[in-house]
């Protein structure tokens, strides 16, 4: 009996010792990362363009715009993921556009 209960103690122990490792790694991670700041977005009807200052890491700007036949729906026009301080820009056709933002990582 006190061989089983010494084994569930150290699988006990190893067990917190993965999960307190795992919290710590998680935590370093998500206070070591940051995000683009200070975004501002252009909608030019057939294009749309996101511009960030601040920050660190990466943006890009994304349309979406209704389709005139309303069988095909709403479209996404996505810009290239860029560096702050760079202009991330992309085309769509001439359709209703619904709305302009920016997605950062």
């Amino acid at each position: 009996m006190k061989n089983t209960l010494s084994g569930a103690r150290r699988w006990a122990l190893a067990s917190f010792t993965v999960l307190a490792t795992a919290t710590a790694l998680v935590g370093t991670a998500t206070s070591a990362s940051a995000t683009p700041t200070d975004c501002t977005t252009v909608n030019g009807g057939n294009f749309a363009e996101s511009r960030c200052t601040g920050g660190t890491g990466e943006h890009r700007v994304v349309m979406v715009q209704r389709h005139f036949n309303p069988a095909v729906g709403l479209i996404a026009c996505e810009g290239p993921w860029v560096p702050v301080g760079s202009v991330s820009r992309t085309l769509c056709a001439n359709q209703t556009v619904i709305s302009v933002s920016v997605q950062t990582r």
